[in-house]
């Protein structure tokens, strides 16, 4: 009798074990599945900005072919009305000149303004927190700086006031606002195409407006940023990133995008007039 219960209790011990590791490997799983899924995630967003900036590389590449097309037609008519029209071939060869020697200048000017975006994109990317640039995305097109953030990093959900975690971004983005005088600002709202009917706000173009504007004077009010320089507009829904039939794409469609552009009349200053045709 003894010796039975002896080894009824090994074996009650041993199920015991058996079922604290089973239960220890399971708990060690989803830990593991968890952060898997947090990683696989991180990876899907980061490939859609990535195809974002291959996208707009390619748009450039087609402008700057488009430009050359324009530029090739313009010599052939030239050559076209110098042949119908006996003009000299000397006079043909200084406006030639004349045309490259403009190019030169445009391309002078545009490599000054890329060079100043470039500054201030750096400058404004080292400032932020690796936690910060995990919601805050910043790229130069077209000799325009984008700074777009997520929109629960600046506000409460549904809504267009901004939320406390923002204030010390948005301190940042408005030092460098500040320093580089010469850029006009943009503050731009977008959506989700998911509808929303609150009071005081009756769609999607009322929110997308309405945050722009609270983060304008937000960058008036709290950091001293002229307002002559802001200005603010919503898009709604309808300039997407992503399609809104994931919650991936949804996230990335809602956004507030801050918009730094050269003035326009400064940047025709550096350009001067155009050769006489």
């Amino acid at each position: 009798m003894k010796t039975n219960t002896i080894v009824i209790a090994m074996v009650g011990a041993a199920v015991l074990t058996t079922s604290c590791a089973s239960k220890k490997e399971l708990e060690n799983c989803q830990l593991e599945n968890k952060q898997l899924t947090t990683d696989y995630q991180q990876s899907k967003e980061q490939l859609a900005a990535s195809q974002a900036r291959v996208t707009s590389l390619e748009e450039q590449l087609n402008d700057q072919k488009r430009a050359y097309a324009k530029l090739q037609n313009s010599l052939d008519k030239s050559l076209t009305n110098a042949s119908q029209n006996n003009v000299s071939i000397e006079k043909l060869v200084d406006q030639i000149n004349e045309s490259n020697q403009y190019i030169r200048h445009l391309v002078e000017v545009k490599s000054k303004s890329d060079s100043l975006n470039m500054v201030l994109t750096n400058n404004l990317t080292r400032s932020l927190s690796k936690e910060e640039l995990k919601e805050v995305d910043v790229q130069v097109l077209k000799g325009v700086v984008y700074i777009s953030l997520a929109d629960n990093m600046l506000y409460k959900s549904g809504s267009y006031e901004i939320n406390d975690r923002a204030q010390e971004t948005l301190s940042k983005i408005a030092k460098i606002i500040t320093d580089y005088k010469d850029y006009d600002v943009l503050i731009e709202g977008n959506t989700d195409n998911v509808p929303i009917s609150r009071e005081n706000i009756r769609n999607n173009w009322d929110l997308s407006c309405l945050r722009a504007s609270s983060v304008v004077q937000e960058l008036q009010n709290r950091y001293g940023v002229d307002p002559k320089r802001l200005t603010a507009g919503g898009r709604g829904e309808y300039n997407p990133l992503a399609p809104n039939s994931t919650e991936v794409g949804k996230q990335r469609n809602r956004r507030t995008q801050i918009i730094i552009t050269p003035k326009l009349d400064q940047f025709m200053d550096l350009i001067d007039k155009a050769p006489e045709e």
